[in-house]
C-alpha cells in the first residue's frame, strides 16, 4: 500500500496520516462567514435617541454601544468607558448648585474608539448627543435624563466632565447611545424641529460614520432585512463573522418554518418565537437545539388611554382588570411559566415589594364596580351608561404576533361576560409604534416594555412625561397618567442613595400603580431562546441591554 510518492517508509507515512488526522479533528469542521438571524419585527428607525422599539435596539447594539450597560449577570459595566465612576474613588463628587440645590458631578474617561469612517468619538459626539437630548422639538424619545444635565465640560477628546442638577443613586450610569456629531450636527442644526424626519439614520442607513461598533449597516431594505458587516475600526474583539443577515419576519408561524427549513440560522430570543412555540419546539428539535428560558424583566401589559371618557373611573379599570383570567391564560398558553403581573416591577428586581393589591379574577366583584360607575343597564347583552352610551372599546396590538392575538381574543371573550364590548385591532409592529408614540389609540393598546435592574419607571408614569405636540411627542407616558402622589414617589426613589429607604419608596410606586391602574398588567415574560448548538457565546440577559450586545463574542462551533 502506497501513502505517498518517493520512497517514504510506512512509520513515516503513518506519523502523516495521523498528523493530518490531528488537524482535522483540531478545529472546526465548518466555519461560517455569514450568520443569518430574523426578528419579528422591523425598526420604525434607526436613529438611537427617537422611538424606543425593541427592534431597534437590537441592531443598534450591535452597531454601536451604551456609555455604560447591566451584563448578563446584572452588573452595571463601562462599554464605552473606561471605568464607572464612583464616589468613594472621588471622580463623582456631590456639589452645591447655584440656586443651591444639591447636585452631582462626574468625570467620566472614554476608550479610544473610532466610527465607521475612521473618525474617532470623543466627548464633542457625547456633548452633540445631549443638545439633541436636551432641545424641545427633536422627538427623542425621553428628554428627562438630557434636561437634568446643568453643565457639561470637554477636558479633551476622551475625558468630560458632567453635572446633573440632583443626586440620585444610578448617578454612574449613562444608557444613552451616542450620535456622530461630524455628521448629525448640520442636519440637526439646519431645522431641529425636523431632525426626526431628516437624520443620516434613515436617509443615509449604509453611512459607516454612523456605527462604532463591531458591525456597521450595509444594507437595509425596510421591513425586510438588514445586513451587516464588520467594520474595520472597531476596536474591540475581533467579531467571528464576516456578515450579519437580519430577516424581518412579522408572522411568528413563518418565523418557526424558516428557522426549521434552514432559511434561518438563529431567531433572536427576545424578539423571536413565541413562548408556546419554543415548548413546542424543544419537544421537537431537542437535538439540534438548545432551549433556554430567560426569566426576564419584560411587561406585557395593557395601556389604558385616559383621555377616554369610558375609561376615566378608576373603578372601570379595576373592573376590567378583574374580569380577565390572567392565571388561567398564563397555564393554558404559557404551561404556567408566565408568572402573572401585579404591577410593572418585576419579583426579579431588588425593588419588588409584594404589599401591592393583587388583582384575582373575581367577575362578580367587576359587574359591581361597573354598575357603581354607572354602567348599571345592560342592552343587547352590553352595558350602557345613563346617557345611553355602550361600553364599547378598542384593543390595539402588534399584527403576526400570534400569542398576543390570542391573548386580546381570551380577554374580549372574558370581557363579554361582564357587558364590555371589545373591539380587536391589530396593526403592523412599525405602524403601532407610531401610534403609541403619539398617543393614537382611542381605548386600550397591549405591547411589552423592557427594564433594567432597579429601574425607576419615571418615563412611563411621571406626569412630565406625557407625550403631545408641544414636547414633539417625547416621553413614555402614553395614558397621560397624572398623579401628583406619583410624581413625587418617583422623584423620591431617584434620589434616594439609601437602599432600604430607596425600597420603601419603590413600594408606594407599585401600591399607587395597582390601585390606579393607569396600566392593566398582564404578565412578566419569560423569554424562550432556541439557540442551535453551533452558536455559542449567547447569553441572555432578561433586562433592557440585550444579548446582541456582546455580538463579538458569537461563535459558530459545528
Amino acid at each position: 500500500m502506497r501513502f505517498g510518492a518517493g520512497n517514504a517508509t510506512l512509520p513515516s507515512m503513518m506519523r502523516r496520516l495521523l498528523l493530518l488526522l490531528f488537524t482535522l479533528f483540531s478545529f472546526p469542521a465548518f466555519a461560517k462567514d455569514e450568520l443569518v438571524l430574523a426578528m419579528t419585527q422591523a425598526p420604525g428607525t434607526m436613529n438611537p435617541l427617537i422611538s424606543s422599539m425593541l427592534a431597534k435596539s437590537l441592531i443598534q447594539n450591535m452597531i454601536a454601544r451604551p456609555v455604560t450597560a447591566y451584563d448578563p449577570d446584572w452588573n452595571l459595566v463601562c462599554l464605552v468607558c473606561v471605568e464607572l465612576p464612583s464616589i468613594e474613588k472621588k471622580t463623582a463628587r456631590i456639589v452645591t448648585l447655584a440656586d443651591g440645590r444639591q447636585g452631582i458631578e462626574t468625570d467620566v474617561a472614554l476608550k479610544p474608539m473610532k466610527w465607521g469612517d475612521g473618525t474617532p468619538v470623543t466627548a464633542k459626539d457625547i456633548a452633540f448627543t445631549l443638545e439633541v437630548g436636551k432641545h424641545p422639538l427633536s422627538g427623542v424619545a425621553s428628554s428627562e435624563g438630557y434636561r437634568r444635565i446643568v453643565k457639561f465640560e470637554i477636558k479633551d477628546d476622551l475625558h468630560f466632565t458632567v453635572t446633573t442638577d440632583r443626586v440620585t443613586f444610578d448617578y454612574n450610569s449613562f444608557d444613552f447611545q451616542i450620535l456622530p456629531a461630524h455628521i448629525e450636527k448640520p442636519i440637526f442644526e439646519a431645522n431641529p424641529a425636523e431632525y426626526r424626519n431628516k437624520t443620516a439614520y434613515d436617509t443615509d442607513s449604509t453611512n459607516p460614520g454612523l456605527a462604532f461598533g463591531p458591525y456597521r449597516i450595509a444594507e437595509l431594505v425596510p421591513g425586510n432585512r438588514i445586513v451587516l458587516a464588520q467594520n474595520p475600526h472597531w476596536t474591540g474583539e475581533k467579531p467571528h463573522f464576516e456578515r450579519i443577515v437580519v430577516k424581518i419576519i412579522e408572522n411568528t408561524a413563518a418565523l418557526e418554518a424558516n428557522l426549521i427549513s434552514g432559511n434561518v440560522d438563529y431567531v433572536l430570543g427576545e424578539l423571536g418565537l413565541s413562548l408556546d412555540q419554543a415548548l413546542a419546539f424543544e419537544k421537537r428539535h431537542k437535538d439540534k437545539y438548545n432551549v433556554l428560558y430567560k426569566p426576564a424583566l419584560i411587561y406585557e401589559h395593557i395601556d389604558v388611554n385616559l383621555d377616554n371618557p369610558l375609561l376615566k373611573d378608576r373603578r372601570v379599570r379595576q373592573a376590567i382588570l378583574l374580569s380577565i383570567d390572567r392565571k388561567a391564560i398564563s397555564e393554558k398558553l404559557f404551561e404556567g411559566k408566565q408568572p402573572v403581573a401585579n404591577s410593572d416591577i418585576s419579583p426579579l428586581d431588588p425593588m419588588y415589594s409584594p404589599t401591592a393589591r393583587h388583582y384575582g379574577y373575581d367577575p362578580a366583584a367587576a359587574k359591581k364596580l361597573l354598575e357603581e360607575a354607572g354602567f348599571a343597564t345592560i342592552r343587547n347583552g352590553f352595558r350602557t351608561n345613563a346617557a345611553g352610551e355602550r361600553f364599547s372599546i378598542e384593543i390595539t396590538t402588534t399584527a403576526g404576533n400570534r400569542i398576543r392575538e390570542q391573548v386580546a381574543q381570551v380577554i374580549q371573550s372574558q370581557l363579554r361576560q361582564v357587558g364590555i364590548e371589545l373591539r380587536l385591532k391589530a396593526e403592523p409592529p412599525r405602524i403601532f409604534s407610531e401610534a403609541l408614540n403619539r398617543r393614537n389609540f382611542t381605548g386600550l393598546a397591549m405591547y411589552a416594555w423592557v427594564s433594567r435592574p432597579q429601574g425607576v419607571p419615571r418615563s412611563t408614569l411621571h406626569s412630565q412625561e406625557i407625550p403631545t405636540a408641544k414636547n414633539a411627542w417625547s416621553g413614555q407616558n402614553y395614558p397621560a397618567y397624572a398623579n401628583p402622589e406619583m410624581d413625587k414617589a418617583l422623584d423620591g426613589a431617584e434620589r434616594e442613595l439609601d437602599r432600604e429607604k430607596r425600597r420603601a419608596l419603590f413600594g408606594e410606586i407599585q401600591k399607587l400603580y395597582a390601585e390606579d391602574l393607569p396600566v392593566l398588567p398582564l404578565f412578566f415574560r419569560v423569554d424562550p431562546f432556541v439557540i442551535p448548538k453551533a452558536l455559542k457565546g449567547v447569553r441572555p440577559t432578561g433586562t433592557l441591554n440585550s444579548s446582541t450586545l456582546w455580538i463579538e463574542q458569537w461563535r459558530w462551533e459545528e
